[in-house]
């Protein structure tokens, strides 16, 4: 088995501390963060929430630099978060709920960008 690239390395090393610094931001604004790193066979969820009766499949994307945020996030990664939630939805849902994609951009120096129901079932 081959090693992967150190830029891979750091990118996926980055990548999970935004996933962290997004977890801590859902929890100081009143989420319960139920799972992260969800994968299954139609994709990926990096964070799984809930308030009241929403549930919310949390895309993170963390960018060095905030001028690349606009471009972090596409109509193809939306649609694989959107499968995957569907599949692991009845794991989270009561009876009741609700359930949106949203998205948690983040950059050095800024306040996390937290893009609600940016996803469509």
């Amino acid at each position: 088995m081959t090693e992967p690239a150190p830029s891979r390395v750091r990118a996926e090393r980055q990548g999970r501390k935004g996933e962290a610094a997004a977890a801590m931001y859902l929890r100081a604004k009143g989420w319960r963060v139920l799972a992260e790193r969800v994968r299954n066979p139609a994709g990926e969820i990096d964070l799984i929430a809930r308030r009241g009766t929403m549930v919310i499949f949390v895309e993170v994307k963390w960018r060095a630099r905030a001028q690349e945020l606009d471009l972090a996030i596409d109509a193809r990664r939306l649609a694989r978060v959107c499968a995957a939630a569907e599949a692991e939805a009845h794991k989270y849902l009561r009876d009741g709920d609700d359930m949106r994609i949203d998205v948690l951009l983040l950059a050095p120096g800024r306040l996390p960008r937290h893009l609600a129901n940016a996803g469509q079932f």
